[in-house]
């Protein structure tokens, strides 16, 4: 039922989205990250990059893997008998360049970081095994048997010995496709590619409490380094920052900033059941930015910072055009009263009804109920009880009627289902009423080729209460009525990937087709500018985000027919 439930939500959105708004462009992974594509002949190419372990911290590891793949995105097939230029960058810095070939378009090569580099430019510390392949000058190869995902340790692969990987942050991979389907086809214009993948950084730093107690605390950065590291008594809160560029245009470029803290469980404030608020530059953050995993050591707790680019936007909006020249970072977090959760576990099946090694979790707190926005925090376990990373998954919610109250597929259109880095995610749904809800969840699969090693199925029968008072959520008109999937068409706006004109367009369509339903609204005589207020962009995208409620994207909609910047024709 789920997997027709899901097949509808897709054939819809493809009916109701405007021709032309559809992105082709990807997110940055930890671990992985894939370019958009670019026409070549008939087809769609690309280049995606991933690291092995995919998870990657300086100082754990003496050797890692970089797989590249050059193929048509149109048949998800590589293109053989391709020349490759690597390059790899990390701060502005120039560590490896070289070109290397390979038969069958994936590229591996084996990556040993060397600490200690003393010359000027590192890259001059850079050294490449490989011997130079008969048909393709200049470029190495390594004669012997293919690599696959299972025998890296084994497989031909060049290498590269040099001062990559030795510090924590972002790296760039630039790719330059030179040749392709032959060695000696050479392209007339070269294909260019960049990825970016990044790499932890553990950094240590101890505090004492008031009775002079010494808590060691690890920061485990992927970005840059961190420092200013404090501990406040006052408030228990924890906090440091790192160089960070708040130009717009910087900030445009940036998908995730995730910073780890970790702290003993035995220090009471940060102990096991406790929930927190984290602050960037002073700004609350959403509940989704801030993860508390304290499934993954038995004596700490881990906090995860993951402020993505929407949030950093959120930011921005809120401080003003002062914090454009700010090249700091500041993070906080604060621990709060500890929280009595109710949960409830389950595990997926696939296809034909057997189970798969992948167990959810769902939980929430008591104090929510009916007419609330509840927000629910989805776990994923894998058969040794450890999290599952880098999941996308996505679920559906029904009441005792069956019928559907909420959906969510993820908001990118170009990559199906939502993604949880670290396996667990919190999602806030509006329950209009007592009783119980079934929650459909169906993991899609892992990292960029969607793994389907933990891919199932499975659902949850959930009690919901009254609810606190003080948390009531007021109940949205029955004049207004807006599909999840709306979500979509409004986050490739908010992403810059079409026109404000492009989003006119589509909401015109969408209300005039009644597929949106708004309260009843006066149109103002037309405007001067059919240009869309910048407010405008911001509150939906936080809307798209989840941080608002329909009815005030609603108001922004209204505001623009009032304004006459969109037209409705009745």
């Amino acid at each position: 039922m789920l997997y027709s439930k899901f097949a509808l939500f897709i054939i819809v959105i493809g009916i109701f989205t405007v021709s032309g708004i559809i992105p082709d462009a990807f997110g940055h992974g930890l671990g992985g990250d894939q370019a958009p594509p670019l026409t070549f002949g008939d087809m769609e190419v690309t280049v995606r990059t991933q690291l092995t372990p995919y998870d990657l911290t300086v100082g754990e590891v003496i050797s890692a893997n970089m797989q590249i793949r050059f193929f048509d995105t149109l048949t998800d097939k590589n293109l053989d008998k391709v020349t490759f230029r690597v390059e790899v960058w990390q701060g502005g810095e120039l560590l490896a360049r070289n070109l290397f070939y390979d038969t069958d378009g994936r590229l591996d090569i084996k990556i040993k970081p060397k600490f200690g580099c003393d010359e000027f430019r590192l890259v001059d510390c850079t050294i490449y095994g490989g011997s130079e392949h008969v048909s393709a000058p200049g470029a190495l190869f390594v004669q012997g048997q293919a690599c696959t995902d299972d025998n890296l340790d084994i497989c031909a692969r060049p290498t590269i010995t040099g001062p990559i990987f030795v510090k924590g942050g972002l790296y760039k991979i630039r790719v330059d496709i030179e040749a392709a389907t032959s060695p000696r086809t050479v392209l007339a214009t070269l294909l260019s590619y960049e990825t970016f993948v990044s790499v932890a950084q553990e950094q240590n730093f101890l505090f004492k409490t008031a009775n002079a107690e010494e808590i060691p605390v690890v920061i485990k950065t992927y970005y840059d380094d961190v420092d200013n590291f404090k501990f406040d008594q006052s408030d228990d809160s924890i906090s440091f920052n790192m160089p960070f560029d708040w130009n717009p245009d910087y900030v445009d470029l940036v998908q995730l900033v995730h910073e780890e803290v970790k702290v003993p469980k035995s220090f009471t404030p940060y102990a096991e059941g406790k929930q927190f608020k984290g602050y960037v530059n002073g700004i609350e953050i959403d509940q989704r930015a801030l993860l508390n995993d304290p499934y993954s050591y038995e004596n700490t707790n881990i906090i995860h910072f993951l402020i993505t680019k929407n949030e950093l936007l959120k930011i921005n909006q809120a401080l003003g055009s002062d914090n454009y020249d700010n090249k700091k970072m500041d993070f906080k977090l604060l621990p709060l009263s500890g929280v009595s959760k109710s949960s409830t576990e389950f595990y997926l099946v696939d296809t034909t009804n057997d189970q798969v090694p992948t167990t959810v979790s769902i939980s929430w707190d008591g104090k929510y109920g009916a007419n609330q926005e509840i927000p629910f925090e989805f776990t994923f376990f894998d058969e040794n009880r450890q999290l599952i990373k880098d999941i996308r998954y996505a679920y559906v919610v029904f009441d005792e009627l069956n019928q559907e109250i909420d959906s969510n597929v993820g908001n990118d259109p170009s990559i199906l289902g939502i993604l949880s880095n670290e396996g667990i995610d919190v999602q806030r749904i509006f329950v209009p009423s007592q009783g119980q809800i079934r929650i459909d969840v169906r993991v899609l699969g892992t990292g960029l080729d969607y793994d389907p090693k933990y891919a199932g199925i499975g659902s949850a029968i959930i009690e919901i209460g009254p609810g606190s008072p003080s948390t009531t959520t007021p109940p949205m008109s029955e004049k207004t009525q807006i599909p999840s999937w709306i979500k979509f068409t409004a986050g490739v706006w908010v992403d810059g990937d079409s026109s404000d004109a492009e989003f006119i367009s589509a909401i015109q369509y969408l209300i005039e087709n009644k597929i949106i339903v708004i309260p009843p609204t006066a149109q103002g005589s037309d405007a001067q500018s059919n240009e869309v207020p910048s407010w405008i962009k911001f509150t939906t995208g936080v809307w798209v985000d989840g941080d608002s409620s329909d009815a005030e994207f609603i108001s922004a909609i209204q505001f623009l027919i009032k304004e006459g910047i969109m037209r409705i024709q009745s």
